[in-house]
């Protein structure tokens, strides 16, 4: 038998926290709460949410109080107010719910890089096994305005190089690109900058060594532990590699960007 205690709230009180009215904000009306005999205050989420939300239900980042709204140290303070007038606090906890599309969100950016082997794969629901054979270990995102070939006929697909990534916009999306397919920009833009800097030239050999190690990481498709914890690891010595390069010749990063963008996006 379940000897827990059981807490039942006697009077309620919902706040709801977002940048306008932040947990500093929250803890200056406490003393009211209290006076008014409220003995549980229910708050909205606070975790780390997509910018500027206003009900925080769209989480990126489940284990950060969201900056926004004060931060962990505001967090502590609303709770200490709390205590000091013997109220109860209830937080709407949701780990069902999930923002994406913002590109905040750490988990869902590397479930778009990695596919089936990201770490974060296991906190989302996703079929990675359809009835249909060409969708087998693939994410597939209703997010276009109009029929694929139309929207890449029209330029609205931009591939751009940033931090040490390739990574495809689309208006207001970015959505980051399977290293080992990002390889294949990285080696059209070393054909051209062996034009422009030469054959051995230190940074096209950084380069082509790079490209190198981004062919030959463990496929997306891996769901073997040591195999995941090395695409992981090689791919983030890679990207700090190519950041350091980037800056170091800055004619790589341009032509990372600018390299056959649309003949890749199609391919």
């Amino acid at each position: 038998m379940d000897h827990r205690p059981v807490f039942v709230p006697l009077s309620t009180y919902r706040l709801q926290v977002h940048h306008g009215f932040s947990l500093t904000s929250a803890s200056e009306i406490v003393s009211y709460l209290a006076r008014l005999g409220v003995n549980t205050c229910y708050t909205s989420p606070y975790f780390t949410a997509a910018p500027e939300s206003t009900h925080g239900y769209d989480v990126c980042n489940h284990n950060e109080i969201n900056p926004e709204v004060g931060g962990t140290a505001a967090h502590d303070a609303f709770v200490a107010a709390l205590a000091s007038h013997e109220i109860r606090h209830v937080v709407d906890f949701v780990p069902n719910h999930m923002g994406v599309g913002t590109g905040t969100n750490a988990w869902w950016n590397d479930v778009l890089e990695n596919g089936p082997s990201a770490p974060g794969a296991i906190f989302f629901d996703i079929d990675w096994h359809p009835e249909k054979a060409e969708l087998q270990a693939k994410l597939l995102l209703p997010i276009l305005g109009d029929q694929y070939g139309r929207v890449l006929e029209r330029g609205e697909l931009q591939l751009a190089f940033t931090g040490g990534g390739i990574v495809v916009r689309y208006f207001d999306q970015e959505l980051p690109v399977n290293p080992s397919e990002a390889a294949r920009v990285y080696a059209m833009a070393a054909e051209r900058l062996t034009v422009l800097l030469g054959e051995n030239h230190p940074s096209l050999n950084e380069l082509l060594s790079i490209v190198t190690s981004l062919q030959n990481l463990p496929p997306y498709t891996t769901t073997d532990p040591e195999q995941i914890a090395e695409r992981h690891r090689e791919k983030e010595v890679a990207r700090t590699r190519l950041e350091r390069l980037a800056s170091a010749e800055p004619a790589t990063s341009a032509w990372a960007a600018r390299t056959s963008g649309h003949d890749f996006i199609r391919g």
